[in-house]
């Protein structure tokens, strides 16, 4: 599904060149669950940002279901994260003055899918994720775990190619994380692809891989489990 093949990033910053990726490989497989770890600086932000078609390589090549998208230009890697990615963020990033039926079909709205249409495909991912009873609250009327559920609702409004998650229960308590955890690993065993960036070991043992980071490089890359628990 996702194949990056020796990718760098430099970026200049006061006039210094610095290197986040020094030529990074990484495939990911159709329905896998893994997590990218590493601590700051390693380069597991802008290898998300890669992923998700946030940013483009310095050089490399980074192939999505057969597309190379690190030669797209903005309005070209805007349509494949609308129609491919889906994002979920540690701090929920909802609209708090919408219900959250507008939250989640935003992506369906920037797609221009037509209301009717749009409304179903909304319903269905926040049944989904256990929220249907709460269709018209906004944002301030959820707990924290019923937020980063209407996000996760909101990322899989689309059918998107992959899930990517950046630390989505850093904001949350040990139980409330627990139950988010558990609603990605339901979205896996339903064939999702799912990954996870996170700093917490036992988030990523919650995967089936992990990648681990360093200095712009991958230090490590192992199975942890093998299909589906």
């Amino acid at each position: 599904m996702l194949n990056i093949k020796n990718i760098t990033k430099v970026y200049k910053m006061k006039g210094e060149e610095v290197r986040a990726l020094r030529g990074v490989n990484l495939g990911i497989g159709d329905n896998e669950y893994l997590a990218i770890m590493g601590p700051s600086g390693s380069g597991k932000s802008t290898i998300m940002n890669m992923i998700g078609c946030l940013d483009t390589p310095t050089s490399g090549e980074y192939f999505l279901e057969g597309q190379d998208v690190s030669k797209m230009d903005d309005d070209q890697l805007a349509e494949i994260r609308n129609q491919k990615i889906g994002f979920v963020f540690q701090t929920f990033n909802l609209l708090p003055r919408s219900d959250l039926m507008h939250n989640v079909e935003l992506p369906l709205i920037y797609g221009n899918i037509p209301a009717a249409k749009r409304k179903k495909m909304a319903a269905a991912a926040i049944e989904k994720v256990g929220l249907s009873d709460r269709i018209k609250h906004k944002p301030n009327e959820l707990s924290g775990g019923q937020r980063q559920r209407v996000a996760i609702a909101r990322a899989l409004v689309n059918n998107p190619s992959i899930i990517l998650a950046d630390e989505p229960t850093g904001n949350l308590d040990t139980a409330t994380g627990e139950e988010i955890m558990a609603v990605f690993d339901q979205l896996y065993k339903s064939g999702n692809t799912i990954v996870l960036v996170t700093h917490e070991n036992e988030i990523a043992e919650r995967t089936h891989r992990i990648v681990r980071l360093r200095d712009g490089l991958i230090e490590s890359d192992e199975i942890i489990k093998n299909g589906k628990h």
